[in-house]
């Protein structure tokens, strides 16, 4: 119980539910949910190329 500060049985409390966290939660899901639905698209990183460069060449050794 926030209320009082302390730890308690919700439903003994009369607290059926939590309502504002609820609430909360639902709209940001269905906010989000509609932003996919109308974008129709989702962000990603595209991966960086391997910029490294060749080593140089071997150190004089025949091939065996």
């Amino acid at each position: 119980d926030a209320r009082k500060e302390e730890y308690c049985d919700l439903v003994a409390a009369g607290i059926i539910d939590p309502v504002k966290v609820v609430r909360a939660a639902l709209e940001n899901a269905a906010s989000v949910g509609s932003l996919v639905l109308t974008t129709e698209t989702l962000v990603a990183e595209k991966p960086e190329e391997d910029k490294t460069p060749a080593g140089p060449p071997g150190g004089g050794y025949d091939d065996m």
